[in-house]
C-alpha cells in the first residue's frame, strides 16, 4: 500500500480543512538519504517538490548522485544550481531543523503523521485517516 494517494485523496477530501507539513526525516541507516533530501530541498526551492519527491519514492533505491542529476533534468530544474545545492548540501540547515525536531517528537520511523498531535505510525488506510481527521474536526467545533 502506497501512502501517497491516500493522504493526496484526504486532502482534496478536506480541502481548506487540513493542511499537509512535510518534513525531511533521511533515514540515517539508508544509503543515499541524505543526498536525496539534498535533492527535494533543492527540487522545493525550485518550485518542484511534489514532483521529485513522488520520482524519488517511485524509483527509489535508485538514489545515488547520477540518479538525482538525471531526475532533476527530467523536471526541467537549473541543473547548475541543482548540482550546486547537493554538491555542497545548501540544504543542510532545513534537513537539521526536521531532523531535531524528529528527535524531540521522539519519531525513529517514516512514515509518520500528526493529526491535531494524534500520532499516527506507519502505512495506514483512507479510513483509518479518515476517522481520526472527522473526530478531531468534531472536538474542534466543540471548542
Amino acid at each position: 500500500m502506497e501512502v501517497g494517494p491516500t493522504i493526496e485523496g484526504l486532502v482534496k477530501e478536506f480541502k481548506g480543512k487540513v493542511k499537509l507539513v512535510i518534513k525531511f526525516f533521511p533515514y540515517r541507516y539508508r544509503d543515499y538519504s541524505r543526498i536525496a533530501a539534498e535533492a527535494a530541498v533543492e527540487a522545493w526551492k525550485q518550485g518542484k517538490f511534489a514532483e521529485m519527491h513522488e520520482l524519488l519514492i517511485k524509483r527509489s533505491p535508485k538514489l545515488d548522485r547520477e540518479s538525482l542529476i538525471a531526475y532533476a533534468k527530467e523536471l526541467n530544474l537549473d541543473i547548475e544550481k541543482f548540482v550546486k545545492a547537493i554538491d555542497n548540501q545548501e540544504g543542510a540547515s532545513i534537513i537539521e531543523r526536521d531532523l531535531k525536531l524528529a528527535n524531540e517528537m521522539e519519531l525513529y520511523v517514516t512514515p509518520a503523521f500528526y493529526i491535531n498531535g494524534v500520532k499516527i505510525l506507519g502505512v495506514r488506510d483512507y479510513d483509518y485517516f479518515r476517522e481520526i481527521i472527522l473526530q478531531e474536526l468534531k472536538s474542534a467545533t466543540k471548542k
